[in-house]
């Protein structure tokens, strides 16, 4: 079986080796199973159990650190020359820096002075479940790493030292809110991490936290701190772990899939090793074959764990373009251009595009026909803020490292302006960075044919302006207009057809059309929506199949449109004006006299903000 290499354990090594940074944050991916290629049969380990095969070399001492665990050595000879070195430290220099380090009152210095030594074990033994106090002795084997005697070290190794769950050591929080405790384990880090004997030595701090954000900004924002991402398992990953589950069964089991493992591999994109290996041994105990539609069910709740049910969703439009009354020159650019650049996965797709327009002109119905169209699964991006400090960030880096597993995404955002905001003075800072975060990812290359993001807004002026860019949704601006011309007549015969009784003064659909006409004015699609529900319910309450004309005409005289006129005015205007295909725009529109019509629509909005509609 292949061995598997990581990237992260590799880039990791080549940082510690060239001397680019001593200190490094492994974010992402972090309390997943990694396979192991040290051992034999390439066993799945934990990322900390990872880091130490990977880094177990001769000259290195590798020293574990767990959150309330004991600070622990590879092996018995590591900790006896690490104590070795200690003690010679200290007796030459007779203090206890730790404890001194530490003392926040006279009293407590008083008891240091009277017994100031402490043996190596018994620091150890003090570090156990006193995240503080393990963090100074951390801090102060690097120390005692780097000094020596007369030219003599007294330490001849380099430390790595891992320490796990950073972001509760040093949590992300103002100082002046933080408690005493994190307040003092944020300075020793402080400390440590800008010492120029530290910098320049050759001992290593990795620290994990699922987030750099997590991390307190004091420490986080430090730049001689490195970041690197422990992605999701990709698909020669998850083929690896398939096959590598199958051969460790038990003799007489076997692993059934109602296709190959590569076939399995390539569906499973998004989930973890651990979630995979869920879905395996499931299968395998209840002696079942896998389906496709299990995989996608725990595929699709996997995700929603991660992100939050009220973060996205998962949706499989039924309806497809054909199921769209009206929009034909619309329709067909769609299928024409639109969908072949969705489906693209080379240069010539799509990494986003925006669907403007004004309320009710069925933008939603749209674009999920054309996710119909295409045949996939579409992640509704619905609120990735959060009410909780620094979770945002948090649940966006989560996003992506699902979006970055996955083979092909369609990520939709209804109500876009209000999910992406700008990146102005008067934004709040979360909100910068997260509009910041979202237009980086529209415009990575590695993203370029894997992801498509697809923004639907009343309200593209809200958009910032770095998301309405070419090469961002910005590549792509369609604006959804009223229904004119043969559109208004096939969205007035849709509605009328369900109800409409054949008489000797109307006997057909088109003269109905005709006669109903003069009532239409200001109708668009959501009205044409509103009132073909409200004659199929007028047939349901008087108890009969269909209508007359005059009976259909009754209820159209009584219906009256929302006063909402000038406020899908103004959102035409601006679909108008950043529209970015000439022949998407009404087709008595030359290209000669762009620039005029853009002068006159620019002058039809300042009319009407003047007026208060905005």
């Amino acid at each position: 079986m292949k061995e598997i290499a990581y990237d992260f354990v590799r880039k990791a090594g080549q940082i510690i080796n060239s001397g680019q940074s001593r200190a490094l944050v492994l974010t992402g991916n972090i309390t997943d199973l990694f396979c192991s290629n040290g051992k034999e049969g390439g066993d799945y380990i934990p990322l900390v159990d990872l880091l130490v095969d990977s880094w177990s070399v001769s000259g290195t001492i590798l020293v574990i650190y767990e959150l309330n665990g004991p600070i622990r050595f590879l092996n018995k000879d590591d900790a006896q020359k690490m104590k070795d070195a200690w003690g010679k430290l200290h007796d030459d220099e007779n203090q206890h820096a730790i404890d001194l380090a530490l003392a926040r009152t006279k009293k407590r210095i008083a008891e240091l002075s009277q017994n100031p030594q402490y043996s190596f074990d018994e620091c150890l033994s003090r570090a156990k479940g006193n995240p503080t106090y393990a963090l100074e002795l951390l801090r102060q084997m690097c120390l005692c790493s780097r000094l020596g005697k007369d030219g003599v070290p007294f330490l001849w190794e380099n430390l790595v030292i891992i320490v796990e769950g950073a972001d509760f050591l040093v949590p992300e929080g103002e100082i002046s809110r933080l408690s005493d405790v994190d307040r003092q384990r944020v300075a020793i880090c402080m400390d440590w991490f800008s010492d120029p004997g530290f910098i320049n030595g050759k001992d290593t701090v990795v620290l994990l936290s699922e987030s750099m954000s997590l991390i307190n900004s004091k420490i986080s924002r430090l730049p001689q701190i490195i970041e690197i991402e422990v992605p999701s398992p990709d698909e020669e990953q998850r083929a690896h772990l398939i096959g590598w589950f199958g051969k460790s069964l038990p003799e007489g089991k076997k692993l059934k899939l109602w296709d190959s493992q590569e076939t399995l591999a390539n569906m499973t994109a998004g989930l973890s090793v651990h979630a995979l290996l869920q879905l395996l041994r499931y299968a395998c105990y209840k002696d079942i074959q896998l389906e496709s539609g299990d995989v996608i069910a725990k595929v699709e709740s996997y995700i929603k764990e991660q992100l939050g049910e009220d973060v996205i969703e998962f949706k499989k439009p039924e309806h497809t373009l054909s199921a769209v009354i009206g929009f034909k020159k619309l329709k067909q650019f769609m299928k024409d251009e639109f969908v072949p650049r969705i489906r693209s996965t080379g240069k010539s797709s799509l990494p986003g595009a925006v669907i403007g327009g004004p309320i009710g002109s069925g933008k939603s119905f749209l674009l999920e026909a054309v996710a119909g169209e295409l045949g996939i699964v579409v992640l509704v991006l619905k609120n990735i803020r959060s009410k909780w400090f620094g979770e945002t960030d948090v649940i966006f880096e989560r996003l992506k490292r699902i979006i970055c597993a996955l083979d092909k995404s369609l990520i939709f955002v209804d109500e876009a302006d209000t999910q992406f905001g700008g990146v102005g003075e008067d934004v709040h800072e979360t909100e910068k960075r997260l509009t910041g975060k979202v237009q980086a990812m529209m415009s990575d290359p590695q993203l370029r044919g894997k992801t498509s993001w697809l923004l639907i807004t009343a309200r593209i002026h809200l958009l910032s302006p770095d998301i309405r860019r070419p090469g961002r949704a910005g590549s792509l601006i369609i604006p959804v207009l009223d229904p004119e011309g043969e559109d208004i007549d096939d969205f007035m015969s849709w509605m009328i057809k369900p109800v409409f009784k054949e008489t000797e003064s109307c006997s057909s659909i088109k003269d109905a059309i005709e006669q109903l006409r003069p009532l239409i004015k200001g109708y668009y699609s959501a009205v044409f929506a509103e009132l073909r529900s409200d004659l199929i319910a007028a047939t349901e309450l008087k108890k009969t199949d269909k209508l007359t004309i005059e009976g259909i005409r009754a209820i159209m005289e009584d219906h009256i449109p929302p006063c909402v006129e000038k406020t899908r005015k103004y959102q035409t205007l601006q679909a108008l004006l950043n529209c970015t295909r000439l022949s998407l725009l009404p087709e008595s529109i030359e290209r000669s006299k762009l620039d005029d019509r853009r002068d006159a629509w620019r002058r039809e909005l300042k009319m009407l903000e003047d007026e208060g509609f905005k």
